[in-house]
């Protein structure tokens, strides 16, 4: 027998609509909480920084701070958040491996890389592309095609020019030597492919006697200059195909009196270079634009991000810089920027 009285049992049938309704409400109430919270971690999402990781080949040499403070600059004006990391040194493909995957990992929005290798990168490529990351591949190409877009100098177009000038310093006879750069970068292998092609199809009274690698290393491309020289007492001209081997070009000159002797033609620019094509000891550098390279690099980058779709291939042209041309405004602003305030 039910000990539940009439009136009890009419009690709590009134308050089982009444728990209902509280319930429904604490549902709506919970339901609109979600969907709140859930917007304002969206929003929160959409007006983040996009990050774009800058990978260079190397860290050292001027030609790459100048394209760090190109990038940083892009960023700010682009309000993106930058991430610069690169090997020291332009030989270790492993750790320039290891950072782009770490990128990969870290889901950044976009990423810019200089290959060390034509081949290396490739499977950090494919990685990428699988992870939905666009990438731009700047001043070294790779074999892959898995980028977005390839900017770089025309760097065939730059050995033509060093080899013209070259050949046009010695009047279309002698001996010379080309320093090379690093086996298996792309950019480099153009130019000094490029000065072989012009060397012996407009110069045939020029003969190449000698071809050494620096090893992107200027105290191994000095021995290596010092090593040509002694080889070639008669050598009449040298081409250095990049910065340091330019600069160990013109130290093992200076070292072994030939300084002013010997037409030297170098790559690339850095204050010590500049020094030497003042004093007569380097004739002439073909020089790029690095600042431009990496301002373009990540603005590629910001322009895909937006839904822009950039050419497959960027190419910029350098030029060839004598000891005339550095009064004048345009060569001032080109070699003369000042990097701290953009990587400081």
């Amino acid at each position: 027998m039910s000990s539940i009285t009439p009136a009890n049992e009419m009690a709590g049938r009134l308050a089982t609509p009444l728990r209902r309704r509280r319930a429904f409400r604490f549902r709506l109430h919970l339901f609109a909480l979600v969907i709140g919270v859930a917007a304002a971690l969206g929003a929160c999402h959409s007006s983040r920084k996009k990050v774009i990781a800058v990978i260079p080949k190397g860290t050292i040499h001027v030609f790459w701070q100048s394209i760090q403070a190109g990038a940083l600059a892009a960023g700010h004006d682009s309000n993106v958040k930058v991430l610069w990391n690169g090997p020291a040194e332009e030989t270790d493909y492993s750790r320039q491996i290891q950072i782009m995957d770490s990128m990969i990992t870290r889901r950044v929005d976009a990423i810019a890389v200089s290959a060390s290798d034509r081949v290396a990168l490739n499977g950090a490529l494919d990685r990428a592309a699988t992870a939905g990351i666009p990438v731009a591949v700047f001043d070294s190409g790779v074999d892959s095609t898995n980028y977005v877009t390839f900017l770089a100098t025309n760097n065939y177009q730059a050995g033509e020019m060093a080899a013209r000038e070259l050949g046009r310093l010695l009047h279309g006879r002698g001996k010379v030597a080309m320093l090379m750069h690093l086996p298996g970068s792309g950019s480099t292998i153009e130019r000094e492919k490029a000065f072989d092609d012009v060397m012996a199809k407009e110069f045939p009274g020029i003969q190449v006697v000698a071809r050494q690698f620096g090893m992107s290393d200027r105290a191994k491309a000095m021995t290596a200059a010092e090593n040509i020289l002694t080889a070639h007492p008669d050598l009449d001209g040298l081409f250095g195909s990049s910065e340091a081997n330019s600069v160990g070009a013109a130290q093992a000159f200076k070292g072994r009196g030939v300084a002013g002797k010997i037409r030297l033609v170098g790559f690339d620019y850095s204050d010590g270079l500049l020094e030497d094509l003042r004093s007569g000891t380097i004739d002439a550098l073909v020089v790029q634009d690095p600042f431009r390279i990496g301002y373009d690099a990540v603005k590629t980058l910001v322009d895909k991000l937006n839904g822009r779709t950039p050419p497959k291939r960027m190419d910029l042209s350098a030029r060839v810089i004598t000891k005339a041309d550095l009064e004048k405004p345009e060569v001032k602003e080109l070699l003369f920027r000042d990097l701290r305030k953009y990587l400081h």
